[in-house]
């Protein structure tokens, strides 16, 4: 995709995918022809679609802002009376083909609806939970909470998801309990679907014979399959449980040896799983090519230590929200002129701006409320390609598990540029998180999500922990898909079972083939739902099925994976 692409049109790309989608009205005498008696009441508009990194685009499709969920209603029972499909539409922010497969046409019966538009609702449904519309972002959501004195153990870095979004794909941050530390009433050191009280969902109601809003208590069966559901529905609105509010400190370090960082167990040092035992939250992340990672540690402090700068707003990295000019230049230097062996360069070129902006806008070191140092990527940083997968595993093996995929990824990278070829140009991501326990949500009965990554195996009770690992390189970097396709074979021999078992992440890359991800057969009929067994798996796609008998909510690789 980037053939010809000059360097400055490259960062004019870039910039475009970060905007909110242009949605342009359509022409009514158009739609009346395209989409006969479409409900008059709802917003019609003609739309491109792109993903995250523009690898699945799809051009001119119908969409629509519904002003309310009764709406959205309206949309999907003309869609299923009319044989269209429809697919929720929020920030896209992701990878993988759950909403728009690649090669989607603009006449393509599809009906995309944006739920940022309108569904963006928010109140307090009591001291201790919010309802939202599944428009909102993580940002809104965030700061409702704060200005409330609440908020949530871990998020994702970008504000801008969506809540539906996230939610749909078992969205995560990273935190586990540091030793000695206690889980507050409403949080989880899970997902964000383990918040999850209660939702409302589009869903086939046979007595009316059309589809109609329902609300699931999450003690209901059928709401374990809605909380992580993966685009095979829609979702209108969620009450969620959070917690106090806490004060973080997070400390930015540029200086630890990755061999010491990711040292075999037992080694000693300053490993990965000793500053988990003291802080419970950390990232590293690791640029291809070279020696020190950049490795984030998150800890409770509820005063100001005397260190720390106070931050009162989100994205405290300034020279990761952007594309700084060195950087910049190598990208444009490897996607228009192919100099793919640029790529330890730009490694090291990745790391000294990192090294140099955390000391030059003074944040190695801040604190502030939860929400202000969780946050800390815009839309405006570089666009790149990830896989992804979550090891689960008990905490006491999180630093095998670690040593373990760095070694192999190192030596395959290796290997890799010793014939002269660069696979890799972004960087390794390490999070740690818990996994899903339904009790965190403080409802009786409570069900576990069926499809999230973090739903724990009833036959390996000592497994409570997950060890989020990511690959980024820029999409079309030559010979990545056979590296990564490497990487998840290795994983799934070495993670057999034994004392741990990888889970794909939905929202990235995975099922590599040398050519392309999502497209392993073995992947996607039997070892990712296996991966889940074989009842749990076959009750969320009948779950699903049941919901949605029409398939309107779905496409093809959807129909593909969730047969």
């Amino acid at each position: 995709m980037f053939d010809n692409v000059s360097r400055r049109g490259f960062l004019r790309t870039t910039a475009a995918l970060a905007a909110i989608p242009v949605l342009l009205p359509a022409d009514p005498a158009v739609a009346a022809q395209e989409l006969p008696d479409f409900p008059a009441e709802v917003a019609l508009y003609r739309s491109a679609y792109r993903n995250w990194v523009g690898e699945i685009t799809a051009d001119g499709l119908w969409a629509c802002a519904p002003d309310d969920p009764d709406q959205v209603v309206a949309a999907v029972n003309w869609a299923w009376r009319h044989g269209w499909r429809v697919r929720a539409r929020g920030a896209s922010h992701g990878w993988s083909p759950l909403t728009i497969t690649q090669g989607t046409p603009s006449d393509a019966p599809v009906l995309l609806v944006d739920t940022a538009s309108h569904l963006t609702g928010l109140s307090l449904e009591s001291a201790d939970s919010v309802r939202a519309g599944t428009g909102v972002t993580l940002e809104a959501l965030l700061t409702h909470l704060e200005e409330h004195g609440l908020g949530v153990t871990a998020a994702p870095a970008p504000g801008n998801l969506t809540l539906g979004g996230a939610l749909a794909v078992d969205a995560h941050g990273s935190a586990v309990p540091a030793r000695g530390e206690q889980r507050l009433p409403g949080h989880t050191y899970g997902s964000l679907s383990n918040l999850v009280l209660s939702l409302t969902a589009v869903v086939w109601d046979e007595a009316s014979g059309a589809y109609v809003l329902r609300t699931y208590d999450r003690a209901d069966a059928d709401c374990a399959a809605l909380l992580t559901h993966l685009g095979r529905s829609l979702v209108t609105e969620v009450v969620l449980r959070v917690g106090a509010n806490t004060n973080l400190r997070c400390v930015s370090r540029t200086d630890i040896p990755a061999a010491e960082l990711f040292a075999a167990p037992g080694t000693g040092g300053r490993t990965l799983a000793s500053h988990l035992d003291r802080a419970g939250r950390v990232e590293a992340i690791w640029f291809a090519f070279t020696e020190f990672p950049w490795l984030k540690v998150w800890s409770v402090s509820p005063a100001r230590p005397l260190t720390s700068r106070q931050v009162r707003t989100p994205y405290n990295y300034p020279f990761s929200d952007s594309v700084p000019r060195p950087v910049a230049e190598l990208v444009g230097r490897m996607v228009s002129d192919g100099a793919w062996y640029l790529a330890p360069v730009l490694g090291n070129a990745q790391y000294d701006v990192a090294a140099l902006g955390l000391v030059t806008t003074l944040s190695a070191d801040i604190w502030g409320a939860s929400k202000n140092t969780l946050l800390y990527l815009r839309p405006t940083t570089l666009r790149i390609a990830t896989n992804g997968c979550a090891v689960l595993t008990s905490r006491a093996q999180v630093q095998r598990v670690v040593a373990e995929f760095t070694a192999f990824y190192r030596k395959r990278l290796t290997a890799y540029a010793d014939r002269g070829r660069f696979p890799v140009n972004g960087s390794v991501e390490i999070r740690v998180t818990g996994l899903d326990d339904p009790a965190d949500a403080g409802s009786q009965g409570a069900r576990t999500p069926l499809l999230s990554a973090l739903r724990p195996r009833d036959d390996r009770p000592e497994w409570d922990t997950a060890v989020w690992l990511n690959i980024l390189t820029l999409p079309g970097t030559p010979y990545a898909e056979a590296f990564l396709r490497e990487i998840e074979q290795f994983m799934l021999r070495t993670f057999d079972g034994g004392y741990a078992e990888p889970r794909v992440e939905w929202s990235k890359g995975w099922a590599y083939t040398d050519e392309a991800a999502w497209s392993d057969d073995e992947m996607l009929d039997t070892v990712v739902p296996g991966s889940f067994g074989e009842d749990v798996w076959g009750q969320a796609s009948r779950t699903l099925d049941r919901l949605d008998p029409h398939g309107v909510f779905g496409n093809a690789f959807l129909d593909r994976l969730l047969r």
